[in-house]
């Protein structure tokens, strides 16, 4: 039990935000397929359940073993998963939100959420500027992370900002606005680290191939996250803008779509991709985006759209399928 606890990656949290949105996505498919309501809210449980159960050793980690928690923390890349903590807790806000409409339980997990996710956006960068043990083999999409963490905050917190007065209301107005300006142009500046990355250096080695799906998770939250702050901020009098800006936004990530199938299945073909828990990149990101996309379409009135999300909400399906048995294989066999 102690190598365990030992050995507790932070990226396991990545796991809960996306079986969240992977049961946000099917409660909003399931106009299309009724069964799916019902299926949300078993993956709700089950993702809760699993929360607090990686919630205990990553707590004891720090207690019982503070050397390897803090040599993750400085960590090129594990370390930007450190967030994934406070971003798990705001997806399931959110599934309380949309499932049960339990503003209550969703304002305390948001809040929590969001104080974590700020104080790991800006530890992990911070301890990348002042060391100078970063090199550019490590730059890859999983620094995207921090950034849509601190997008998500907007995602459910934007409903946050009518529901209290005073110097409460002020502080959750900040907190997403902070939220989603921060995540944005990080992500803006991320994307040209990226790009040189991936043109003028060699390709990510096969374990680190599913985080190209990373830069989907920016796109999808950040969508459905200002289009939630336009719809609930009462001092935005002229929406329309900023309303088309996040249509624009969607469009992009049609095109990274692509590029995610297209360069998984050259990893697939080329080099094999074996499990690891760099798989959580392949499901959240595709989530929100699936998430964003039925957010479009419904407000835009473009059936066509939601047919496409459709198609990428089974996408998301299969993925979080295999996933999941691997993933139950993977922890049987550490039990061996």
């Amino acid at each position: 039990m102690e190598e365990r606890i030992k050995g507790f990656a932070p990226s396991w949290f990545a796991g809960i935000m996306g079986t969240g949105i992977f049961a946000l996505s099917s409660f909003l498919y399931s106009s299309y397929i009724p069964f799916l309501k019902g299926f949300s809210y078993v993956l709700f449980y089950f993702n809760l359940i699993l929360f607090y159960l990686f919630l205990i050793p990553w707590t004891l980690r720090w207690f019982m073993h503070t050397k390897e928690a803090i040599k993750d923390l400085y960590h090129p890349i594990l370390s930007n998963f450190y967030v994934t903590i406070g971003a798990a807790m705001i997806v399931i806000s959110s599934t309380y939100q949309v499932l049960f409409h339990n503003m209550k339980a969703s304002f305390i997990y948001w809040i929590i959420g969001t104080l974590l996710t700020i104080f790991f956006s800006v530890l992990t960068p911070y301890v990348m500027f002042k060391e100078s043990h970063v090199q550019l083999d490590h730059i890859s999409p999983a620094w995207f992370i921090p950034p849509v963490a601190l997008i998500v905050i907007p995602v459910s917190g934007s409903v946050f900002m009518n529901m209290y007065t005073g110097i409460l209301r002020e502080f959750i107005i900040l907190l997403n606005y902070f939220g989603l300006g921060a995540g944005f142009f990080l992500f803006i500046i991320l994307s040209a680290i990226s790009m040189y990355r991936f043109i003028l250096h060699h390709p990510l080695p096969n374990v680190m191939s599913p985080t190209v799906w990373v830069n989907l998770g920016p796109i999808g939250a950040g969508t459905i996250a200002l289009m939630n702050l336009v719809k609930f901020s009462p001092f935005i009098t002229v929406k329309e803008p900023f309303l088309i800006f996040s249509f624009i936004f969607w469009g992009f990530g049609i095109w990274w779509l692509i590029m995610a199938i297209s360069l998984t299945l050259h990893y697939i073909k080329r080099m094999k991709i074996p499990f690891t828990l760099s798989w959580f990149a392949f499901i959240f990101p595709l989530g929100a985006y699936v998430a964003s996309t039925h957010n479009i379409s419904m407000f835009f009135k473009i059936k066509l759209i939601d047919y496409i999300g459709l198609g990428m909400y089974f996408l998301l399906a299969v993925i979080w399928l295999i996933t999941f048995i691997n993933l139950t294989i993977f922890v049987f066999r550490k039990k061996q």
